[in-house]
């Protein structure tokens, strides 16, 4: 039996990298993917690549960091699939201008603290309710190796991305009762077209990129960490933060 059947996962971010893999592959396991995405182009591309490939998906253009939009495409997941079980807040990113607490531009640090951070914090707020509507869910936040370990040169991202450690932890202790799990995922440098740029115009990611002890993160790599944390297979798994790094933050 698949590993999602039956079950509706939302996926903030899904038209392009880590949010397209983890759609096919929760499609593929059974899920009814609803791919909230601000670009509507790439969002109703991987709805398309899923409905095509004999799977169920739909697109909802999301802007993550505006509560009446989630708060919409939640309630889309509830009203087309009659539910929601799986929230993936997977949407967020840095950018070649982010810098060292002293160099950064201020703008900078708002930006990743509103998507990263806020984004999530939103997503959670009115998809907790969905899931406990539904008799319980997985949450599965996007943490990342710089909330783990010290990066030069990326202060905006990793204070946004501790945050999203920390409020896992929060919020796992506080929606137990009501069977929300909550947990997170701690990539590396994944070689998506968007991180290959970052990582090309940035020494420091380029010297942690080529230090990864089993070779280069793929997208896939941490969708199938993502299957684990939204399948019946973690169910007794919340709170934590799982670094999928190729062994980056113990080398």
């Amino acid at each position: 039996m698949a590993r999602l059947a039956g079950k509706v996962a939302l996926i903030t971010g899904g038209g392009t990298g880590i949010g397209r893999a983890t759609a096919q592959l929760f499609a593929q396991e059974g899920a009814r993917i609803v791919i909230a995405e601000r670009d509507e182009a790439s969002g109703e591309q991987t709805a398309q690549i899923i409905t095509q490939a004999g799977g169920i998906a739909i697109a909802v253009r999301t802007d993550v960091t505006e509560p009446g939009s989630i708060q919409a495409a939640i309630a889309t997941a509830e009203r087309e699939y009659g539910a929601l079980h799986i929230l993936h807040n997977n949407a967020g990113g840095s950018t070649p201008i982010d810098n060292t607490v002293v160099d950064a531009p201020l703008e900078e640090f708002w930006r990743a603290i509103k998507l990263d951070l806020f984004g999530t914090f939103l997503g959670c707020r009115f998809g907790i309710p969905a899931l406990i509507r539904a008799g319980g869910g997985s949450v599965i936040n996007m943490s990342s190796n710089v909330a783990l370990m010290g990066i030069p040169g990326r202060d905006c991202y990793t204070a946004a991305k501790g945050g999203v450690s920390a409020i896992t932890r929060s919020m796992a202790v506080e929606f137990a009762a009501q069977k929300v799990r909550v947990n997170a995922i701690a990539p590396s440098a994944t070689m998506t077209d968007r991180v290959k740029k970052l990582v090309a115009g940035n020494a420091a990611l380029d010297r942690m990129a080529h230090s990864h002890l089993l070779g280069l993160i793929e997208a896939p790599d941490i969708a199938n960490m993502a299957l684990f944390l939204a399948s019946a297979e973690s169910r007794m798994v919340t709170g934590h933060v799982y670094p999928v790094d190729s062994g980056v933050t113990i080398s």
